[in-house]
């Protein structure tokens, strides 16, 4: 898995979202420019799977990745059928990302770790093989249920150092894929106005304001969307500064790293077409 995806690979809310034409030709020059992976988000619900296929006619080589499938709306025999339904060829450039949501969201229902297990029970019972899976893992034990059942760990909205605990956790053997935001700009108070706005439509979430506070972060910073929180989330600048955030998840153990342009226009494919082609110069080392 670490080999099909690359170093590099792109999140994107616009190529699930987007004009599906747009997004269609968007993922075929994603595939040119040599990114590794396209990973698009499932939170919602909705026909993830007809998306992934939709991306996976549109691409030749690159791997589609869920980041990530929503396991409270999809049901694993559906994954199952689909899954032995997609030609070989597709089948390898498909990683499915899964995540458990959030308290807020699912209610009283929510028990994360119990409620994967079962899950990726039933999802290896429908002919869904562990290697094909990731989990969006932040905390520690759904970490070490990542390195017991599947690839690898997928994580979002997190730092370097949040990499270095991932990798500690999984082992030498497993996948480690961070997202990393990225606010491209030369002007810095812009970009990092940019990032901010991306930050607090996450900022409640009780899951990533649990993991902010295990890397360091204060309930007052959380709220206030601190401008050393931010920064620390997002790669902001050029893309010069860009490369040295990357170089610092690749020290800490990250095998790939997803990054998702942050470009306040809303899910226009197009509009985030010049960051992706400006970040494709950091697939080299």
């Amino acid at each position: 898995m670490t080999s099909r995806l690359g170093r590099l690979g792109i999140w994107s809310l616009e190529l699930r979202f987007g004009d599906p034409a747009s997004a269609a030709r968007a993922a075929g020059e994603i595939d040119e420019l040599g990114y590794g992976a396209i990973w698009i988000p499932g939170g919602v619900g909705g026909d993830i799977l007809a998306d992934i296929d939709r991306l996976l006619a549109a691409t030749r080589s690159v791997t589609i990745a869920t980041g990530v499938l929503n396991i409270w709306k999809h049901d694993p025999a559906e994954i199952g059928t689909w899954w032995k339904n997609l030609p070989a060829d597709r089948r390898e450039r498909v990683l499915l990302g899964l995540g458990v949501s959030h308290a807020h969201v699912v209610g009283q229902a929510f028990k994360p770790l119990s409620a994967m297990r079962d899950y990726l029970d039933r999802l290896n019972a429908a002919g869904v093989p562990g290697p094909a899976l990731c989990l969006a893992a932040l905390g520690p034990r759904m970490l070490e249920l990542a390195a017991e059942r599947t690839a690898g760990v997928h994580p979002y909205l997190v730092t370097p150092e949040h990499t270095s605990q991932a990798r500690s956790a999984v082992g030498p053997d497993h996948l480690v894929a961070p997202e990393q935001g990225v606010a491209l700009g030369t002007d810095p108070v812009e970009a990092l106005e940019r990032a901010r706005a991306a930050y607090l439509h996450y900022k409640d979430y009780p899951n990533y304001r649990a993991n902010w506070q295990r890397l360091g972060f204060d309930e007052d910073q959380i709220d206030a969307g601190a401008d050393d929180l931010v920064k620390a989330l997002f790669a902001i600048g050029t893309a010069q500064d860009v490369r040295h955030r990357l170089e610092a998840h690749f020290h800490a153990g990250a095998d790939h790293v997803c990054l998702q342009a942050v470009t306040g226009q809303g899910l226009d494919p197009t509009a985030a077409l010049p960051a992706w082609r400006e970040l494709a110069e950091l697939q080299t080392a």
